[in-house]
């Protein structure tokens, strides 16, 4: 049994504690008590711990007492979050997504003798398993991930529900969306390239550009073509582009009857309620990751990982944070059974590349019911 310190009580990280409270020693740790008290409620056995990540000496001195860390910080705290506990020398899984590059922590870790695995949720996480494996048993020449956390139930007008905060969400439709087309990097803007993807078990779904290729575009720069496109249910994307196109996303100040605010500010407050997953609302995840190449004897192959994960009713758990969650706490398993001991910063396509690695976190998460289903042809 291990201690470890899930930092953030969110959804994900609650997920996560909960998961990871069932063999080993869990403190939960947030700013929000209210957070908090609500995982105690849910898990008793696991201590929580009200903490400011920002506090660099205090977050230090609290880490010393753990074997391991799972940072699940807002995205915007991430970065700093992640930095610190590298510092602290201390073994790290981070799925806080923050939009600067984690590569460059890569010789920190190096140095603080530190194995931190970075970006390990479903996508970007899972999908970059996938890919990492095959890619050291075939010619890769094509990958797409598409992806979507979605409500169950539709409700006009955005038919969609936020599992987590609507500014993380808003960060995916502002962000300049990268990808690679014949061994280029291509920039577009985000909600770009829309198009009606048809799926067995939901019917059809719009994908659009999104910048999800992240660590990808470093370490796999021999792949001739690579994308990533986010799911919505159709007409999503045009309520979006309005809002976008209007000003409601500008961080710049604006003056309303002598008041200063800031309209992505109001936006985000007026999202949160309209977004807002209910208590035991039932939600869905939809992923489908497509790896095209040469394999080993010299034939064509396409390779087609599907999933399709709903909101489980018997743990009162939502699908993108069992999803998400999951995929960490595997690999967090993977560290601590010392199946995954490299030194630095390594993004999910580096552990994917061990057959051992990726084995046990397709039958960890499989253990929870969260299945991806393979074909090939």
């Amino acid at each position: 049994m291990y201690k470890i310190l899930v930092l953030g009580a969110g959804m994900v990280g609650s997920a996560m504690a909960i998961d990871l409270a069932k063999n080993h020693q869990v403190t939960s740790a947030d700013l929000n008590l209210s957070s908090l008290n609500k995982i105690k409620a849910k898990q008793p056995n696991i201590t929580t711990l009200q903490i400011d990540v920002t506090k660099k000496e205090k977050l230090i001195e609290t880490l010393k007492s753990y074997d391991l860390v799972i940072c699940a910080v807002p995205g915007f705290l991430g970065y700093h979050t992640l930095k610190t506990i590298i510092e602290a020398k201390k073994n790290v899984v981070d799925i806080s997504f923050f939009p600067e590059n984690a590569l460059e922590l890569n010789d920190l870790a190096k140095e603080n003798k530190v194995t931190a695995i970075v970006d390990c949720g479903v996508a970007p996480g899972m999908g970059n398993i996938l890919l990492g494996y095959h890619n050291e048993r075939m010619l890769v020449t094509d990958f797409e991930c598409l992806v979507g956390g979605l409500p169950k139930t539709k409700k006009w007008p955005f038919n969609y529900k936020a599992p987590f905060s609507p500014i993380d969400v808003i960060e995916e439709y502002t962000r300049p969306a990268r990808y690679v087309e014949n061994n280029k990097l291509v920039t577009k803007e985000a909600l770009s390239d829309v198009e009606l993807i048809d799926f067995d078990t939901i019917g059809t779904l719009e994908s659009f550009n999104s910048d999800g290729l992240r660590s990808l575009i470093y370490t796999m720069p021999h792949i001739p073509n690579m994308k990533e496109k986010t799911l919505r249910y159709p007409g999503h994307v045009e309520y979006i582009q309005v809002l976008k196109k209007s000003g409601f996303f500008d961080s710049n100040i604006i003056e309303v009857n002598g008041i200063e605010i800031s309209p992505i500010d109001f936006t985000n407050k007026i999202l949160f309620k309209e977004w807002l997953l209910e208590k035991e609302e039932e939600e869905l995840t939809v992923m489908k990751i497509t790896i095209k190449g040469v394999d080993q004897k010299g034939e064509n192959k396409t390779i087609i990982y599907d999933l399709y994960d709903g909101y489980c009713k018997e743990t009162q758990t939502s699908s993108m944070a069992r999803t998400t969650g999951y995929t960490a706490t595997a690999a967090a398993q993977l560290v601590l059974n010392n199946l995954f001991t490299e030194k630095g910063v390594s993004p999910p396509e580096l552990v994917g590349k061990h057959k051992s690695c990726y084995d046990f976190v397709l039958k960890y998460l499989k253990s929870r019911n969260v299945i991806y289903r393979k074909s090939s042809f």
